[in-house]
């Protein structure tokens, strides 16, 4: 599996699987901890999840998916904003850790900005961090004028990743976020890269899909890979669409096929709102 290198020197993997709406219906249990299980097996280690996803319920998913298999995994869990004060944050993160099984969290994500004092936050994320209780930590849906005034606080130099939307329909960070972090070398982790796949019968993307024997979603997932420090983290619970995901890393797009995307699909031509979900 390819790797970007986080400013801690650690490497992350390219290509991950994401766990959102994951733990919520009983029924789903089984097919959802198979589906990380198969990402596993095929090279996609890197799991990405959050105490708000079914409150809790798809760290549980999670931890029985990765059970006997920690240390192959790269995990990624994110804190609540309301949870972001220095005590807060030490006890959110204990109870991720208790929900996930494991005693340590290789990244871990403040989920989005709220009314607590950033510097306090990351008072509690280099605590985390120097107890061993996660290795790297970083931000969320972050904005260009956010992860500045991060970054200028104490600890806010160690902000290791920026989790966003991003995907060909959500470009607008590339006139303004994309660049700045790149400059830093702190990787951007794209979170609906396929927009639940609302790509599928896309008919701007077929020629191509056609082309490289692939579907229309793969050409979308394909694309923000050959981004360059851009992380996916596709969901998946189908088998299929697992092993679609994976096998997304061997399609080469040209620079023909890459000029035409640009073309359906525009970059953005002014600072945009960050796009959230």
């Amino acid at each position: 599996m390819q790797t970007l290198q986080l400013p801690s020197g650690r490497e992350i993997p390219l290509l991950g699987q994401g766990t959102w709406r994951m733990g919520e219906k009983a029924s789903q249990k089984r097919a959802e901890i198979n589906a990380l299980r198969l990402g596993i097996d095929l090279g996609m280690t890197l799991i990405d999840t959050a105490e708000m996803y079914g409150e809790g319920g798809a760290e549980q998913i999670v931890a029985e998916a990765i059970s006997g298999r920690r240390q192959e995994v790269f995990l990624v869990s994110k804190v609540y904003p309301f949870n972001a004060s220095y005590q807060g944050i030490i006890k959110a993160c204990d109870r991720s850790l208790s929900r996930l099984k494991t005693d340590y969290l290789d990244l871990y994500l403040l989920h989005w900005r709220g009314s607590i004092p950033l510097s306090e936050t990351l008072k509690g994320l280099q605590h985390l961090k120097q107890v061993g209780k996660i290795l790297d930590y970083g931000v969320s849906n972050f904005d260009t004028d956010d992860i500045e005034e991060a970054e200028s606080l104490p600890g806010g130099k160690e902000i290791a990743a920026n989790q966003v939307l991003y995907n060909l329909m959500r470009r607008g960070i590339e006139w303004d976020l994309l660049p700045w972090c790149k400059q830093r070398s702190i990787p951007i982790m794209a979170y609906s890269p396929v927009e639940q796949r609302a790509f599928v019968n896309d008919s701007k993307l077929k020629g191509i899909a056609v082309k490289h024997n692939a579907t229309s979603t793969q050409i979308a997932l394909s694309w923000l890979l050959h981004q360059d420090n851009v992380i996916s983290i596709p969901k998946a619970t189908n088998p299929k669409h697992v092993k679609e995901n994976r096998s997304t890393l061997d399609i080469k797009l040209t620079e023909a096929d890459i000029l035409a995307i640009d073309h359906a699909f525009k970059p953005p031509s002014r600072k945009m709102s960050l796009a959230m979900r």
